[in-house]
């Protein structure tokens, strides 16, 4: 069951460490997309890290998290998980193309990032993506774990998504309910999915057990 978390992010001014990753990020985004890139690896799409990092910013600030562990899921360059780390979190990312893993990497070891980058699929063993009516669904394996099932819980290769106390992801507009979908199976009750949209849209979900009432946040 996910609670909307109404976001506040109002303007306010980069740090200098932020500022520093966002121009280091944008030039080697634009080399990226000066070698031609861009049309092998259509699918990524850098969202707005001014927003995103407003929107991280408000949630720490406001005591909307349970924690500080970090994860995003298709980090391509890992702007979000640098500044991630950047405002104190464990960070990590996971990005299944090798070209985009060893970019992030090299972005992190470069301004001096402890962060981890896994270079392996958002899907843990055993969940399908299959194109649905309007979208993708997501495909759990019988006796999913989510809601009590019987199976174990599902990992990734160094990171247990329970533990993570904010996930950060920007979908295709026709995965964003996919997307909602896995964070419900994968994360742990308390945990908050912060979703970009597009055109500086951003939205953000706790995922809570069911008949628990946290009230408004704000």
């Amino acid at each position: 069951m996910l609670q909307e978390i109404p976001l506040q992010h109002d303007p306010v001014d980069l740090p200098d460490d932020v500022a520093d990753l966002l121009d280091v990020a944008e030039r080697r985004c634009e080399a990226f997309y000066a070698e031609g890139l861009g049309p092998r690896y259509y699918r990524y799409v850098p969202s707005d890290p001014t927003v995103v990092f407003r929107a991280m910013d408000y949630l720490v600030k406001s005591r909307q998290l349970r924690g500080m562990r970090f994860c995003e899921l298709g980090c391509g360059f890992g702007i979000a998980t640098g500044m991630a780390a950047l405002l104190g979190f464990r960070a990590s990312g996971i990005e299944l193309e090798t070209e985009l893993f060893e970019r992030a990497k090299a972005l992190h070891r470069d301004v001096g990032l402890d962060v981890e980058i896994l270079n392996e699929s958002y899907l843990p063993e055993g969940y399908e993506s299959v194109q649905g009516i309007g979208g993708k669904d997501l495909v759990v394996p019988s006796g999913g774990q989510s809601r009590g099932g019987s199976l174990d819980a599902p990992t990734y290769e160094g990171i247990d998504p329970a533990e993570v106390d904010l996930f950060f992801v920007y979908p295709w507009p026709d995965e964003e309910e996919f997307m909602r979908q896995l964070f419900d199976e994968v994360a742990s009750d308390g945990a908050v999915l912060l979703m970009y949209q597009g055109e500086g849209e951003i939205s953000a979900y706790l995922r809570e057990e069911e008949g628990d009432d946290f009230g408004d946040f704000g």
